[in-house]
């Protein structure tokens, strides 16, 4: 059973390999922070389409607090090939601090029996799972999810 709204975000400990500098462990990085995990892999065709619009809406919202973490799900053998992994992270810009999931320890944390790339989690600054959106059409889902969830943050300051 895939991860359900309210669910907390699972801890990222498990990752083979950690890429892109990250200066505390992953769990501190997105304590009271909204976050959003995406999960990605070198051989998926729509993960590197989605790319471009997934930067421009995390560069829109980065400023007002969103953390983001990759996590590279390999489907196959040869996507454990870690230099393919960092090739392919430079080829499309990926600077999101990006765990390397050899082991699929984050695939099961996050729920993903089905090996879903990409798919989307968007927690809030509790930690708690607000939207979660797979495959070409995920990042409108996430558009809309994000527009929500930082909405309410904006009114919630104006009424404090």
């Amino acid at each position: 059973m895939p991860m359900r709204i309210g669910d907390a975000i699972p801890s990222f400990e498990g990752a083979t390999e950690w890429l892109n500098e990250l200066q505390e462990t992953a769990d501190d990085y997105v304590n009271g922070q909204p976050t959003l995990v995406y999960f990605w892999a070198t051989s998926c065709g729509i993960c590197k389409d989605n790319m471009p619009k997934l930067q421009e809406l995390k560069a829109r919202y980065k400023d007002r607090g969103l953390r983001t973490v990759a996590v590279h799900m390999p489907r196959y053998e040869a996507d454990t090939d870690l230099e393919k992994v960092k090739a392919t992270i430079a080829e499309h810009c990926i600077d999101d601090v990006c765990a390397v999931d050899n082991g699929h320890k984050l695939k099961e944390a996050f729920l993903n029996e089905q090996g879903w790339v990409p798919v989307y989690y968007l927690f809030d600054a509790e930690g708690k799972l607000k939207s979660r959106a797979a495959g070409e059409f995920g990042v409108g889902v996430l558009t809309t999810a994000l527009e929500k969830m930082f909405a309410a943050k904006a009114s919630e300051v104006v009424t404090a």
